[in-house]
């Protein structure tokens, strides 16, 4: 029986530390369910990109966050709500440790933090390879340090035999919270990673499908399915509304900071096209943008810049997300007709978004090599009066941003968080104008506003702030 929009069985995939198997497990169990026939609504709490993509693939859902630091606490249940609608069962993967948060800021935008806004029963993912007796030690401190987070439920990970499992199950026996799975050690399946994390399902698809198969076969082989079923349906209703698209988009008008433009000059008329830059070099993005610029009225067509070489037809305006254009660098230079044509839209005065990875696509070069000597550096678009290369340092972290002028996402003085990952860095030319004026933690400029193409390393979650759709689509030309 399908679950209504507001009471949604659902469970919170957390874990004592990161590296102890959440996305194994999360994803496991998002593919092992989905196979039973039921509609899986997958969700990763924090601002990773990565994740969701194995997510989505396992469901057929898109992948969406829950990040209570970027969207505020408040709007938690209801992006939520709006995700897993229509949904049998709800999964929540975790970040980081069960209670890390954003630093000194208590447990602000935790696993924790989210499973309490969500009511949702926790299960907690040991990484048993190195203890027996201890684990029932390390469980019941987890249980019993914030009492409004309900650790309802362990799934062992990485145990050595039988007789490991048999030792593990016996000490936690009077913990009080019920064993629901045990995942062997050996065969476990693993996905490659690289520099900032997972490779991206869009880079390795046919690989990515076998893994999650696989993964979901060891679930069904060690896991409760029954018992996690039966846990996540003692959830409570969840009270207020679904967040609606629509809605936020309605209520982000002129008085919002959208400026008039001829998008928004026509009721009724022709839709602007926004093209959003998709394939294996541009991964990164959130569902919920392309939800907010269709509900502004926008025709939203995705394009790859690894194999296009024209923008969509009638393309009013420009979104280039993050990714890993680094690793693609001498493909994308050498689709020198799509660059001219994204250096003539920008020129046109056609509003440009990028975040990060569009960064460097926009700059003059990006240089892939990650020494400080630098390799070879190879032509990106020219939109940008700036360079970029790799480097060792990884910049990774939370931002507080205050928009230096207007630009084509917000007004001058809008205060906006986001999120850095990256290791690239970006040297402007005279001239160039910054983006943002960092407050937190760190005072500091940074990105591109130049006319009307702003560009960033800064990741931000629209859902927060609907008038940066509103005032992008504004200011498209139909």
């Amino acid at each position: 029986m399908v679950s209504s929009a507001r009471h949604v069985p659902r469970l919170v995939i957390a874990a004592p530390a990161s590296g102890s198997g959440k996305t194994t497990v999360a994803t496991g169990l998002m593919a092992a369910f989905t196979e039973a026939g039921l509609a899986v609504s997958p969700h990763k709490v924090g601002p990773d990109y990565i994740d969701p993509g194995y997510h989505a693939l396992a469901t057929g859902r898109p992948g969406r966050n829950l990040d209570a630091y970027l969207c505020g606490p408040e709007r938690i249940a209801p992006l939520f709500l709006h995700g897993a609608a229509g949904c049998d069962l709800a999964l929540v993967e975790g970040v980081m440790g069960l209670f890390d948060g954003v630093s000194n800021q208590g447990d602000l935008a935790s696993t924790a933090h989210v499973a309490k806004l969500l009511r949702a029963p926790v299960v907690l993912v040991v990484d048993a390879s190195s203890q027996s007796r201890s684990v029932a030690a390390l469980v019941h401190g987890f249980a019993s340090w914030d009492p409004e987070v309900r650790l309802a439920g362990v799934i062992l990970n990485k145990v050595g035999s039988d007789r490991h499992e048999a030792l593990l199950r016996e000490a936690l026996e009077g913990s009080g919270v019920p064993v629901l799975g045990a995942l062997r050690r050996v065969g476990s399946v693993r996905t490659p990673s690289r520099h900032l994390g997972l490779v991206p399902v869009a880079e390795r698809r046919a690989d990515a499908v076998a893994s999650v198969a696989a993964l979901a076969g060891q679930i069904r082989a060690g896991c409760d399915l029954e018992g996690l079923l039966a846990l996540a349906r003692t959830a409570p209703p969840l009270t207020g509304d679904a967040w609606d698209p629509a809605a936020a988009a309605a209520l982000s008008g002129p008085a919002a900071g959208a400026r008039p433009g001829p998008a928004g000059d026509r009721p009724g008329g022709p839709r602007p096209v926004v093209a959003v830059a998709g394939g294996a070099a541009f991964t990164f993005g959130y569902a919920e943008h392309t939800e907010l610029l269709t509900a502004a009225g926008a025709e939203v067509v995705t394009f790859d810049p690894l194999r296009d070489e024209k923008l969509p037809a009638g393309t009013g305006g420009l979104v280039v997300g993050g990714g890993f254009p680094e690793m693609y660098a001498p493909e994308l230079s050498a689709n020198e007709p799509l660059r001219a044509a994204v250096a003539a839209l920008a020129a046109s005065g056609a509003p440009v978004a990028a975040e990060c990875a569009g960064l460097l696509y926009l700059a003059r070069s990006l240089d892939p090599a990650p020494d400080a000597g630098g390799g070879t550096a190879l032509p990106m678009c020219g939109v940008l009066p700036a360079t970029a290369r790799m480097t060792e340092r990884l910049t990774l972290g939370y931002r507080e941003a205050v928009a230096v002028r207007d630009n084509a996402l917000a007004v001058a003085g809008t205060r906006m968080r986001g999120h850095e990952f990256h290791r690239t860095t970006v040297e402007p030319g005279a001239g160039a104008s910054p983006a943002w004026g960092m407050v937190h933690p760190e005072r500091r400029v940074e990105g591109f506003a130049e006319g009307a193409v702003h560009a960033s390393y800064l990741h931000v979650h629209w859902a927060a702030a609907p008038a940066t759709a509103a005032r992008f689509v504004a200011g498209c030309a139909v």
